[in-house]
Order: C-alpha cells, then structure tokens, then sequence
C-alpha cells in the first residue's frame, strides 16, 4: 500500500516526561503526524500518553523493542494490538519474530536488524565479524519470512533490501540528519533526508534535528518539504528507466 508521504516522517518524541511530550506535539502541530514512542517515555508516562495521541489522530510507532522469550513477547504485543498503534519494534531470532506476527491484529511489526549507533568496530566489540550489510540484509530476510511489517534499517542498506526483499518490506530509517547539519552524537550510519528517500526508505525517523532547533516547527516543515523533493526526483527518474530495469539503475 503507498504511503502517504505526509506520514512518511516519524518525530522521535525522545523525552522524559508526558509534559514534555505534549509541549513538542503541540508544537509541531500540523508539521508532525506520525510519532515515536520509545522506552524512556513510554516508562514515564504509558499508554496514556499513546492514547492521547491517538485522540489528536496522530499515528504512533511504540518503540519498545520487544526482546524475551517468545511467549513473553507474543503476550507483549497482544497488549499493544488494543490500541491502533501504526508500528512497534522486535527483537530477537525467528521463533521471537513469529510470535510477536502471530499476536500483532493490526498493528506493524518491524524487526530490528542493526542499531544506527552501531558500525563495525561496535559489532565486533559484540564478537559479530561478519560484514554490517550482510548483517542487516540476512536479519532483514528472516523478518520477511517471519512475516513481518517491515524491518529498522540504515538507508545505506534500504536498496539493497528492497532488492532482496520486495517493495512491500517497509524500511524505517533512523539516524537521520539535514544536509546542512551533520552533529557529532552517538548515531554512526547516517544519511539525509534526500539520500534515504532515493535509496528506497518509507519512513524517516527524525528527533534531534527537530526537537533541539531553535524553531522545531519550521525545522520540520523543511524536512517535510524535503521528503516530498525527494520522492518527486525518484519518481521522475523511475519513470526514465527502461522497463524491467531495477530502482538503482536510475541517474541523478
């Protein structure tokens, strides 16, 4: 199913408390609707938080990362699927991944391949030497088996999914920066706005570059107005390309 492109940009609402949280929102306004939910803030303030974000008619990624024993993380989602809560995150080998698709209703599943914090040197201190795409790509084949939604990916492995993959494995992206603005922070593989839309990612997972600019509205209505550039120049070139000819084969 196409995604709407205004919900294709995901604000992390990585804060402490509910009043922080409904101070951003409040913010963004029409900007934002589609928000993250992750473990720090889900901790403080639960589902009545998610609920009033689902009153406000946002959609919500609830970003646990769901990692147990397959039963425990089954029952997990069974308590996340009574609200109409757009995406959560797993984590974990195949019988993990199968339980949570087993219990999920409606809601999405996306699997966890490879955190953006993490590069080679990470892995390894981890004792995984094999390459970090091959990683990401093999933890993304399994999701796809298992049934899930989609997988949380760097763009700079979104291709090559979609490839392997098929087109219908929704790719959500973190570790997103605007070109003009790279920082120095705990995010290894980034990428911008433009470059995950034209590898092939549905959905960008944005928090610092909105939340810490001076004017947090207007930052994201520029990222906004970037994910719809993007997807124009990628359908222009994708409508050049000779017919059978694969996305990335297509020429700036």
């Amino acid at each position: 199913m196409p995604v709407d492109p205004a919900h294709r940009l995901i604000f992390a609402l990585d804060v402490a408390t509910a009043a922080e949280a409904h101070r951003l929102v409040a913010t963004l306004h029409d900007a934002v609707r589609f928000y993250k939910v992750g473990l720090e803030l889900f901790l403080a303030a639960g589902f009545p938080l998610v609920d009033r974000l689902l009153e406000q008619d946002k959609q919500v990624f609830l970003d646990l990362k769901l990692y147990d024993i397959p039963e425990t993380v089954a029952r997990a989602v069974r308590q996340i699927r009574t609200r109409p809560i757009t995406f959560t995150t797993v984590h974990g080998d195949d019988a993990i991944l199968h339980a949570a698709c087993r219990e999920r209703g409606e809601v999405g599943i996306l699997a966890v391949t490879v955190l953006t914090s993490l590069d080679r040197r990470g892995l390894e201190e981890l004792g995984i030497t094999i390459d970090v795409h091959d990683l990401v790509l093999a933890r993304a084949r399994r999701a796809a088996q298992a049934g899930c939604t989609g997988v949380i990916a760097s763009a700079q492995e979104a291709r090559r999914i979609k490839e392997s993959c098929g087109a219908s494995l929704a790719v959500v992206t973190p570790g997103i920066r605007p070109a003009e603005n790279r920082p120095a922070d705990d995010q290894k593989r980034v990428m911008t706005v433009e470059e995950a839309i034209d590898s092939g990612s549905d959905h960008l997972v944005v928090g610092r570059p909105i939340r810490d600019a001076a004017d947090p509205y207007a930052a994201a209505v520029r990222i906004q107005e970037s994910i719809h550039a993007a997807l124009a120049q990628r359908k222009g070139r994708e409508e050049r390309l000779p017919a059978g000819a694969p996305p990335g084969d297509a020429q700036a």
